[in-house]
């Protein structure tokens, strides 16, 4: 399954811990990358928030992931999770231009 993980922080962005946890967070980032958890990551262009692709069973393991990454264990940031599925139109236009194909 396909989730999008929307970032949002929950803590002021001057709090010290932003600093010293960052590193562990691009650590965890990468290893999720690696293990093909984390399938895109991106920065929202309109703020300092992340963005997160990523293919997991369900949003219960979404969550999962989420949680391991170390800015949300500490309580700086969290993630909205919105599961994705394919879109079907393409299939209900071509459909009405070559029925039976």
């Amino acid at each position: 399954m396909k989730v999008l993980a929307l970032g949002r922080d929950t803590a002021p962005a001057d709090d010290p811990r932003f600093a010293e946890i960052r590193p562990a967070e691009a650590r965890r980032a990468w290893e999720l990358y690696q293990a093909d958890v984390i399938r895109e990551i991106y920065f929202r262009a309109d703020r300092a928030n992340g963005v997160l692709g990523l293919e997991v069973l369900d949003l219960a393991a979404a969550r999962e992931v989420i949680d391991s990454l170390p800015l949300v264990a500490a309580g700086l940031i969290d993630f909205d999770l919105v599961a994705l599925k394919p879109y079907p139109g393409f299939a209900r236009l071509f459909a009405e231009v070559a029925p039976g194909v």
